[in-house]
């Protein structure tokens, strides 16, 4: 009887290691990459615009400009998120998360290095441009593969438990690049800061991409992608990608950019133009902002644990339609708390606000892996997830800070959040529940629909 039970009581260990050992992997390359990306963020509202980009008439002007580079690498996003998808869908996850790391990597080492536009003129601005193409390009493919090499791994009934961790990984990003930002700035002068010190933040890219993807060598492909390539190895009529996914899935792709929409601008209010109203619409001072910034992200770290928990518990649809709303109202009382010129209660408005995109971030992976199948899953969530950010979270800081320079006012900004929170909700209501769902089910539901019985 004893050897008997050891199996039972071994295998779940080993499947709770392997478990980890990818959510590691997932992490680290989405902290590297996350880091990357919003290291631009940062810099786009404090630096690109006084060293990279031509003098403009007055202040919002430049950081518009810079914004707008910025936007760049979300129009880039989609079509990596193609270009991935369909690699990751044939060739495997792993590889093609090995190859996103290095790039985002590589152009973000190489923005540290670029000359000032005082230096080389329009030359500088255009490269800038173009590595943010390509930061955006590997960022597409970088999500749809990170959280689906947890999401396939993780059981049905906590999907959404493991799968928050990937995306808790990005406030972790987004926190090593306030804190090297925000030191920098801080033990440096101006002169020096715009000078050189914020190119460290950049080169410091290079140290962590090698770690992210040593760790990402140490993971195997998930069962059910393996079961699935095995399929179309059997049946290449089966077919896999974007092209796949928009005729047969087109009605979850909608769903998905609904659901990312609110979120998505969200996001980029909270931590990017805050950053800009703070500093130039209210003169707080760019250390002081980056370490409140900094303080939310490790709050934003933990609500996104703990609402992947209660997606599981009570149900993907309540959690995100609660989000939606609540973020909706979030500008109508945040932006008078940050005009306060309150730390606490600016602090408060921050946390609270990221507290509500995490209702809706943290059960994305686990919603839209569940709405398609294995063969075309990286491109269907990939398609969801990053074309969404060309007309969300791209234009968002653009937009507000236009509207701040013309109007003095936060008010267009608040309407403009309640309108995407009110998107969002209508396509939370036209999603199917689909807590505790089985990929294995949802698959043979796939061939089924193809006519084809599966093995």
């Amino acid at each position: 009887m004893a050897a008997d039970s050891a199996p039972s009581t071994s295998a779940p260990a080993r499947d709770q290691s392997l478990l980890r050992r990818v959510v590691a992997a997932s992490m680290a390359g989405t902290v590297v990459e996350w880091y990357d990306f919003f290291l631009y963020s940062t810099a786009s509202a404090l630096v690109f615009s006084k060293v990279l980009l031509p003098q403009m008439g007055n202040v919002y002007d430049g950081i518009i400009a810079a914004f707008v580079t910025y936007a760049v690498g979300f129009a880039a996003r989609p079509l990596g998120g193609i270009v991935f998808g369909h690699i990751g869908d044939r060739l495997g996850r792993k590889h093609t998360l090995q190859l996103t790391i290095m790039l985002i990597g590589v152009a973000t080492v190489l923005m540290g290095c670029l000359p000032t536009y005082q230096q080389i003129g329009v030359a500088a601005p255009i490269a800038l441009v173009l590595l943010r193409f390509v930061q955006g390009l590997a960022l597409g493919g970088e999500w749809g593969g990170a959280v689906l090499l947890v999401g396939e791994h993780a059981p049905d009934d906590r999907r959404a438990t493991w799968t928050a961790w990937p995306q808790a990984a990005v406030p972790v990003g987004n926190l090593l690049a306030t804190l090297v930002m925000g030191v920098m700035s801080g033990v440096l002068s101006e002169e020096a800061f715009l000078g050189w010190g914020w190119r460290v933040a950049f080169w410091l890219s290079a140290l962590v991409v090698l770690v992210g993807y040593w760790i990402r060598t140490t993971v195997s492909e998930s069962p059910l992608f393996e079961a699935a390539r095995s399929e179309q190895s059997a049946e290449e009529s089966a077919g896999y990608g974007v092209v796949e996914v928009l005729r047969r899935y087109p009605r979850q792709v909608l769903i998905g950019m609904g659901l990312r929409f609110a979120e998505n601008i969200m996001y980029y209010l909270v931590v990017a133009f805050s950053i800009v109203y703070l500093k130039e619409g209210l003169g707080m001072d760019t250390t002081s902002v980056l370490g409140l910034i900094a303080i939310a992200h490790v709050s934003h770290f933990v609500v996104i644990l703990a609402a992947g928990r209660a997606i599981d518990a009570l149900g993907r649809k309540p959690v995100y339609l609660a989000g939606a709303i609540l973020g909706g109202t979030w500008g109508f009382w945040a932006f008078p708390l940050l005009g306060t010129m309150s730390t606490p209660l600016i602090l408060g408005a921050i946390i609270v606000g990221l507290a509500f995109h995490a209702m809706m971030y943290a059960g994305q992976p686990a919603i839209m892996a569940e709405m398609f199948p294995t063969r075309t899953r990286y491109s269907g969530v990939s398609i969801s997830y990053q074309v969404t950010s060309i007309f969300a979270g791209s234009l968002a800081p653009i937009l507000a800070t236009t509207w701040l320079r013309d109007t003095g006012s936060w008010v267009p900004t608040a309407v403009y959040l309640l309108v995407a929170g009110a998107v969002t909700a209508v396509a939370v209501l036209m999603l199917r529940e689909t807590k505790g769902a089985s990929l294995t089910e949802l698959d043979a539901a796939d061939a089924a629909r193809r006519e084809r019985v599966p093995a």
